[in-house]
């Protein structure tokens, strides 16, 4: 059987070829034209609303398709933007939101936000690697764990922030060895614990975030091995999603007090 490690190190070792095989299927394709030849003409929030395959070709791009259905919910994110602290973006324990609204920040920009490249060509890019992800957890998810930890844990500021995303924080507490019950112990005393054993300078070092990928996808596998294969969300990566709690050992109520501790710090 091959290891999470071999698996993950397969893809990066060549990254360009895995995102070419994404995106040379078929239907990707068709979406793909039909998102460039259409997002640069719409210039309201409701024309991003209402045009139902930008639409949902944003959602995806985002790791929010299991949100499509939940318009209602999405436009009140997009209407209130990320510049107020206290925006419904700003306050989500989901930083996929907040990412959402900062690319289509339709409050701020109006008619000019489908002009920015982060809205054409950087919508399609997170695009094929979100669904390179999701193929990759298709087989094991470990593997897409992994991937997404590499792309987004060199970008977080503070340990609250890897707390915050439960696929990140599920990499720390495995990687690390963290028990179950550490939750209970209170944020601030969770968060001293981590920043005790983890510098967040070692996940902006190439080779020290390779080192700890590597430690997660060992320490995995091992895990599997004693225990059978855990049981994880069947739409998307192990416990980022809009609110239900997760197998990442942080319930919902844990998450909304640490974004109100991020708030309050102003990070």
């Amino acid at each position: 059987m091959i290891s999470t490690l071999q698996s993950y190190t397969a893809i990066t070792r060549d990254i360009d070829g895995a995102l070419a095989r994404v995106a040379s299927d078929r239907a990707t394709k068709r979406e793909t034209a039909y998102y460039l030849s259409q997002i640069g003409q719409i210039k309201t929030l409701d024309d991003f609303m209402s045009n139902r395959r930008v639409y949902s070709f944003a959602m995806r791009a985002f790791g929010l398709e299991e949100m499509i259905p939940s318009r209602a919910l999405i436009k009140k994110v997009l209407e209130g933007g990320i510049d107020d602290r206290r925006s419904l973006a700003n306050t989500m324990s989901d930083p996929r939101f907040r990412e959402l609204a900062e690319t289509f920040n339709f409050k701020r920009y109006e008619a000019a936000t489908t002009s920015f490249g982060r809205a054409q060509q950087g919508t399609v890019d997170r695009f094929m690697r979100t669904a390179l992800e999701q193929n990759a957890g298709s087989q094991n998810e470990a593997v897409r764990l992994a991937l997404y930890f590499e792309r987004k844990a060199p970008d977080v500021t503070s340990i609250y922030g890897l707390m915050a995303d439960r696929a990140l924080y599920k990499v720390v507490e495995t990687a690390l060895g963290l028990p179950a019950g550490l939750p209970g112990a209170g944020i601030e005393k969770q968060a001293k614990i981590i920043g005790d054993r983890l510098d967040l300078a070692t996940l902006k070092d190439p080779k020290g975030l390779a080192k700890f990928i590597a430690r997660f996808a060992t320490l995995w596998d091992i895990g599997q091995s004693a225990t059978g294969p855990a049981s994880l969300s069947s739409s998307g990566i192990v416990g980022v999603d809009a609110g239900a709690g997760g197998p990442g050992g942080i319930s919902s109520a844990t998450l909304a007090s640490i974004q109100a501790l991020r708030l309050k710090r102003g990070g």
